[in-house]
């Protein structure tokens, strides 16, 4: 599994109403994405920052999912190209199931 971590600028003056509505308008796109785990939607405590988590099955679909186009988008947006960094997500603990993942 992969963690992906995108940061990129928050809309200033936006309410935490708001900035939920808006993130409601992308559920459908990153619903369809097969290859994706999970999604956290985050926002800075100084509500600068917008970051969103992904757990993947792989690089490559979140490579895929977060191509050019996508990151061109964002950058005229924002007026800032996104921040993305990936990590080895080699264990996943949920307290909510109980479930421990891991791919060996």
């Amino acid at each position: 599994m992969i963690g992906e971590l995108v940061k990129y600028p928050a809309a200033a003056g936006m309410s935490r109403a708001e900035m939920i509505e808006d993130a409601r308008g992308v559920i459908a796109k990153w619903q369809a994405e097969t290859d994706l785990f999970r999604k956290h939607f985050l926002w800075s405590d100084d509500k600068k920052w917008c970051y969103g988590f992904y757990l993947w099955k792989s690089r490559k679909a979140a490579e895929n999912a977060h191509n050019a186009a996508w990151q061109k988008a964002v950058e005229e947006r924002t007026g800032i190209a996104p921040e993305i960094s990936y990590f080895d997500a080699f264990m996943i603990l949920d307290n909510e199931t109980g479930v421990v993942t891991t791919e060996d």
